[in-house]
């Protein structure tokens, strides 16, 4: 097998403090998480840095891959030292099992050389030191869309993230969420079984919103739902407010104009005042996400002048006359 270099997958030297490993953690994380890079060998990437992080952020498991030494480089071949063995902890507890959501594909895969080191753990000692959840994700709130972290079986906490549209917020229909949770077998060992729940989505959600089912973890704990707006086409979503960029003719920068703009529930008309210049922001109110207490935040909408790219000859024509009759000097106000 190929040896790993986790220091280089996420960029550190071997003196790299635990602050460190979480900074560069968190980066590559959201940089190279499928649901958010769709980029060839963005997945394989992924689960490498989270196997990575897995190993340094544990200070057991650093502590055993530092004691292979530093002359390791990433790729040489490598076979584990005589009487390696197993890892202490390797019994305790039902740990590296995954949960799933959205059909998802796990980024708690390990590679054969993180097993030859520590035995198919996953998290399990990580859960074993008690650790609530052993979710990797769950200090920083995780990511948009689906995605596989770690929990622990007995009695604990765990983490998932919701991962919904703009327009699901302004519904709150319930939504149907699935994950693989642990089922303990006669023989002690434990099994995977899918698990859907519906989830509620309380008044004033928005993104980064943390919303507790009681009861739902492992074993009686708390399933604990991390929300997470998936990015919009047309809107950036601010607390309960949405912006969006507006192109504009530039005649009806000039002269005014009455146009028709996009809102969650459909159009609606917006009006554009004479004289409006490119860069300047108008205010549809109570058109955003409703808070707490049910008022709606507002749709913000930035103005910007367009221009045609392929004028015809005769836009060409009208243009050469505005600018032969027009005072107008915009450098010189």
């Amino acid at each position: 097998m190929k040896y790993l270099d986790y220091y280089a997958v996420l960029g550190l030297s071997r003196d790299a403090s635990a602050a460190d490993v979480k900074k560069a953690f968190r980066k590559l994380a959201r940089q190279y998480h499928p649901d958010v890079n769709k980029s060839a060998g963005a997945e394989a990437r992924f689960k490498e840095i989270n196997e990575a992080n897995e190993v340094l952020s544990d200070p057991e498991k650093r502590k055993r891959y530092d004691a292979l030494g530093p002359n390791w480089k990433s790729g040489q071949d490598f076979t584990p030292p005589p009487g390696w063995g197993g890892f202490e902890g390797a019994s305790s507890g039902p740990g590296g099992i995954h949960f799933e959501f959205g059909g998802a594909q796990g980024a708690g895969d390990f590679s054969d050389f993180f097993s030859s080191l520590f035995g198919d753990l996953g998290g399990a000692a990580r859960s074993a030191r008690g650790r609530r959840g052993g979710n990797p994700f769950a200090e920083f709130g995780g990511f948009d869309g689906g995605g596989s972290e770690n929990f622990a079986a007995h009695g604990q906490d765990f983490e998932a993230n919701l991962s919904l549209a703009l327009e699901d917020l302004l519904s709150r229909e319930p939504k149907s969420l699935t994950l693989q949770v642990p089922v303990n077998r006669p023989d002690g060992t434990v099994a995977r079984q899918s698990k859907t729940f519906q989830v509620r989505i309380p008044p004033g959600a928005t993104d980064g919103t943390r919303i507790r089912l009681s009861g739902q973890g492992a074993g009686g704990g708390n399933l604990y739902l991390n929300l997470r707006v998936a990015p919009h086409p047309i809107f950036q979503l601010h607390g309960h407010d949405l912006d969006q960029t507006l192109p504009l003719a530039p005649w009806e920068a000039v002269l005014g104009a009455k146009v028709r703009i996009p809102t969650l529930e459909g159009p609606a008309t917006l009006t554009i005042p004479p004289g409006s210049q490119g860069g300047s922001r108008l205010r549809l109110a109570g058109k955003g996400l409703p808070d707490k207490n049910g008022s709606r935040g507002d749709i913000f909408v930035t103005l910007r002048i367009a221009i045609p790219d392929r004028p015809t000859a005769k836009e060409k024509e009208l243009f050469e006359q505005l600018a032969k009759e027009s005072p107008f000097h915009p450098r010189s106000r």
